[in-house]
């Protein structure tokens, strides 16, 4: 796999790889066209979704064979395959006939997110993103955000350039995979790193490897008009919510409450209002270069 050239441009120049919420009333275009939420097929759990504690060691020998248990048991986690045997002891559903977004906090449907054509979330408290189109959670999967030391900022972004493979410019031994930058100057991004179980980077978005590639060919880069005008923005990118580091991980209680992290359509709406303005302004901008690129 080639390295990425990030020296493309000024942007890319002033690039750094590691790893400012602002309130409006929405206004968004009325003409805009507001799609049918279409969600994708999923089979649903034959139980309600509940939870247990195990230990890992014993559970892992009995079950690490499994595809579909140790995928939910990885999410449950936010940890991956390399990570998981390290810890102690680990949440695990009583159920694993469902797929993956009924065992993760993200809502089906956001019908304020209709007119929307894309937009990516990720929720620092449950350390989870996930992807909607015209309001239909698309896809979801577990991430390690920042540490305590250097967190992720949170707010409005949107997807810039990406590379296949890239090298940190915080730390030459840190190899980036799938990686996509959404904040250019504090070189922020998503990409496939090891997921320890709990907020770990250095202020990027880790994500297993499986998620980050999906991630990686669904958002849009930007355009750029020339070396130091961005022409047409990304995705739009929500970092949103703060991570308790006090209490402990929030998803190893979910034996008590597995409603505990879930967030309602209402929820969203709210952490999304004070960007919509801004995302549909930019939506209409991508709409209108397709327009002519198809002209």
């Amino acid at each position: 796999m080639k390295k990425a050239v990030l020296g493309i441009s000024a942007f890319l120049l002033l690039a750094t790889v590691s790893c400012k919420d602002k309130s409006e009333s929405i206004n968004v275009n009325p003409e805009d066209d507001v799609q049918e939420i279409k969600l994708p097929p999923r089979v649903e759990p034959t139980k309600a979704v509940s939870y247990e504690i195990a230990k890992t060691k014993e559970w892992l020998a009995a079950n690490k064979d499994d595809s579909q248990k140790m995928n939910l048991v990885l999410a449950a986690n936010r940890t991956d395959a390399k990570n998981i045997s390290a810890m102690d002891s680990i949440i695990v559903p009583t159920d694993f006939s469902g797929d993956i977004a009924y065992y993760l906090p993200f809502p089906f449907e956001v019908p304020a997110l209709q007119k929307v054509d894309k937009i990516i979330l990720f929720s620092y408290p449950s350390q989870t993103f996930a992807t909607y189109e015209h309001g239909a959670l698309i896809h979801t999967g577990p991430t390690n955000m920042g540490s305590k030391k250097h967190l992720t900022p949170t707010g409005l972004f949107f997807s810039n350039w990406k590379a296949e493979e890239t090298i940190s410019t915080f730390d030459d031994e840190w190899e980036l995979k799938w990686n996509f930058n959404i904040e250019n100057k504090e070189g922020v991004g998503w990409h496939e790193y090891s997921l320890p179980g709990y907020p770990a980077s250095h202020s990027c978005l880790r994500l297993q490897e499986k998620d980050a590639k999906v991630l990686y060919e669904w958002a849009d880069q930007w355009i750029l008009a020339d070396e130091h005008t961005v022409k047409v923005k990304g995705t739009p990118t929500v970092v949103f919510g703060a991570y308790d580091f006090e209490n402990g991980k929030p998803w190893m209680k979910l034996n008590t409450n597995p409603k505990s992290l879930n967030l309602s359509a209402k929820d969203i709406e709210k952490v999304v209002a004070p960007f919509m303005n801004e995302i549909m302004k930019e939506q209409q901008i991508r709409r209108s270069q397709k327009d002519v690129a198809a002209k």
